[in-house]
């Protein structure tokens, strides 16, 4: 069996061989933590923001979307939080001459204590078979209560350092645990000290005085400066939504695990305003559609888990992450948040305008407060690829690599193929290619063995093949060939289109959705 890390490795390997994802400026040798999508990535990246726009803006008459400029004005910035306190803490070792965030560090290493207990289970578990006991064994066995009592001490000085910004405390832990560098292995570390992320840059010519300018860290923003511009243009009641798609940069130091975390990468955010005193009720109803809005994609509803936050952004009286069973472990997708009334409160404060909302039923005005859900596409995007990533040995010795990606999101919905290049085949494929494009992006290939272009659509994971032989030329019918069973079945042509909408169609997704 293949360790998770191997078969990641293959992942990154295969989104590249694939047109999937390429290393950004690659003839330059790369841009750290920088990605370009290919042309099925961007198919695919496409599909998915499609799928969270519509359900998002079909479902619910109380949303509508905005696209807010990248550039905003710079004391929006001072107003979110995020010119004082959007700061990661930073540690070099100055032996490797390589920088660190410190609570990376450190939480590596109570995932290194949790990984010691769970193999102390593992190999109990095989032991005792049926008759193990986890929680029993986790309560009684010396090795494990010492792994334990190690990774409670170092979690709760942890939480109290970083709630306390005690950049001191931080180093004082990597001392005292000993925590080496992994690349020099030594303990030579610098003190840590906090690092802005986001990017600057100048706007205006240096003559006329030029103002400085950050490059948007979230989406947010954009949507809270606007929301009034919003509700009073589209005559919107509370509560309502706004949803928006676009770029965000962060200056990672740490940016790793392929399109996981990078420094430029795309959010797909939707603020909700409600009534104050009502915002529970709708954080709830948000956390729970957006779990539906995951799990009706079918990658496993195993795979996914809520993860409510320990400590809370100043601001937030509720936050939870969705997080999906990557292979390098459960990570965070998604996040929904109760923001209160901070931003509007804030940006109200900073303008000097007034941005209250007028309540007609309640006949007052009054700030909202702002339930959000954020999630990024890159992240959604390798969870889908991560699990639809498929290694089959078939019988007769051979094997297959296929994506088994949701036929929704898949950038090609069917290749359609001639048996052979003559007697009228590819005419007759080219025909039953101009019918199906009008509705589904179709590939054609003619190139190689039958077998060799099957294998071709499974790596990019298109769910149907569609064969021309010569009964065709005779019956009207073509050979279709499901992507996941590997079955074929003989269908008219005049069926081909409804076939393959019922598998594709985002309509099912939605149904589910709303349907629970």
């Amino acid at each position: 069996m293949a360790s998770q890390e191997d078969v990641f490795k293959k992942l990154i390997a295969h989104c590249k061989e694939y047109g999937f994802v390429f290393p950004s400026s690659e003839i330059y040798d790369g841009l750290a933590a920088v990605y370009d999508y290919g042309q099925n990535g961007v198919e695919l990246k496409n599909n998915i923001k499609k799928y969270w726009w519509d359900s998002m803006t079909l479902l619910h008459e109380n949303v509508v979307g905005i696209d807010a400029a990248i550039f905003m004005h710079p004391t929006v910035w001072k107003a979110s939080g995020h010119v004082d306190a959007f700061n990661d803490p930073l540690i070099d070792n100055k032996d490797s001459k390589k920088r660190y965030r410190a609570d990376v560090l450190i939480e590596d290493l109570m995932a290194k204590y949790e990984e010691k207990i769970n193999k102390e289970c593992e190999k109990a578990a095989k032991r005792f078979g049926e008759k193990f006991d986890r929680e029993m064994f986790c309560q009684t066995n010396p090795r494990v209560l010492e792994q334990k009592a190690k990774l409670d001490g170092l979690h709760a000085r942890y939480v109290k350092a970083m709630e306390a910004n005690d950049l001191a405390e931080l180093k004082q832990i990597i001392v005292d645990y000993e925590i080496v560098c992994p690349i020099s292995g030594t303990k030579n570390w610098t003190d840590v000290r906090q690092f802005n992320l986001m990017f600057s840059t100048e706007m205006g010519s240096t003559a006329d005085g030029a103002m400085k300018v950050y490059l948007r860290p979230e989406t947010a923003q954009g949507i809270f400066v606007n929301y009034l511009n919003v509700q009073k243009t589209g005559r919107m009641k509370i509560p309502f939504g706004i949803a928006q798609i676009g770029k965000a940069f962060r200056n990672e130091i740490v940016a790793r695990q392929f399109i996981f975390r990078m420094r430029e990468f795309e959010q797909m955010e939707m603020q909700f305003f409600v009534r104050p005193g009502e915002e529970m009720k709708w954080f709830e109803h948000w956390k729970q559609f957006r779990l539906r809005w995951h799990k009706a994609l079918g990658l496993g509803d195993e795979k996914y888990r809520f993860h409510d936050h320990e400590k809370l952004a100043h601001y937030a009286n509720a936050a939870t992450d969705i997080e999906f069973e990557m292979p390098f472990g459960f990570k965070e997708v998604e996040g929904i948040h109760s923001r209160t009334d901070f931003d509007l409160s804030s940006h109200e404060k900073y303008s000097g305008k007034n941005i209250k909302y007028f309540d007609p039923e309640l006949n007052e005005s009054y700030t909202p407060y702002v339930i959000e859900t954020s999630i990024g596409v890159d992240r959604t995007f390798l969870s889908i690829i991560a699990a639809a990533y498929t290694e089959e040995q078939l019988e007769g010795g051979d094997s297959r690599v296929v994506l088994k990606l949701p036929p929704v999101l898949a950038p090609y919905k069917v290749c359609v193929m001639p048996l052979v290049k003559k007697d009228g085949l590819p005419e007759k494929a080219r025909e039953i290619m101009d019918e199906l494009k009008f509705d589904y992006r179709c590939a054609y290939d003619e190139k190689d063995s039958i077998g060799k272009r099957y294998r071709r659509q499974d790596a990019i994971g298109t769910p149907f093949c569609v064969t021309i032989d010569h009964d065709t030329l005779e019956d009207n019918c073509v050979t279709i060939r499901h992507r996941d069973t590997m079955e074929q079945e003989r269908v008219p042509i005049a069926s081909l289109s409804a076939t393959i909408g019922e598998a594709v169609n985002m309509k099912n997704l939605f149904k589910k959705i709303v349907n629970g």
